[in-house]
């Protein structure tokens, strides 16, 4: 079973930046595509982004020029650079890995946003 570890949040001003991590127990990046979804309280549960085992990456409308993501494969990590953040960025941030019908999940990371 691979384990993914997200790392990174915390509460920052609006404009602020944040960097988020995901880390996998084993090598998987280059056969998995790598999502990060979000969830803010009483919402479910959304698709931010998405980097493919060829490094394409397409991103949701409501972040598309703010946050960028990219994958380290050596170290088996995945980051998500959030800049200009907004008060409705603020959710739980999980990291996902998928193929085919495989699906694995980090237990996510509280981002908030907030003067």
């Amino acid at each position: 079973q691979v384990q993914l570890v997200e790392s990174g949040g915390g509460l920052v001003q609006p404009g602020g930046s944040l960097r988020l991590s995901c880390v996998a127990s084993a090598s998987i990046f280059t056969i998995y595509t790598i999502n990060w979804y979000r969830q803010a309280p009483g919402k479910q549960r959304e698709w931010v982004v998405s980097i493919t085992k060829d490094d394409t990456t397409t991103y949701a409308d409501s972040v598309k020029g703010r946050f960028t993501i990219s994958k380290d494969n050596a170290a088996n990590t995945v980051y998500l650079q959030m800049n200009d953040l907004k008060p409705e960025d603020t959710a739980i941030y999980f990291c996902n890995a998928r193929r085919a019908f495989v699906n694995h999940w980090g237990q996510g990371t509280q981002v908030t946003v907030s003067s």
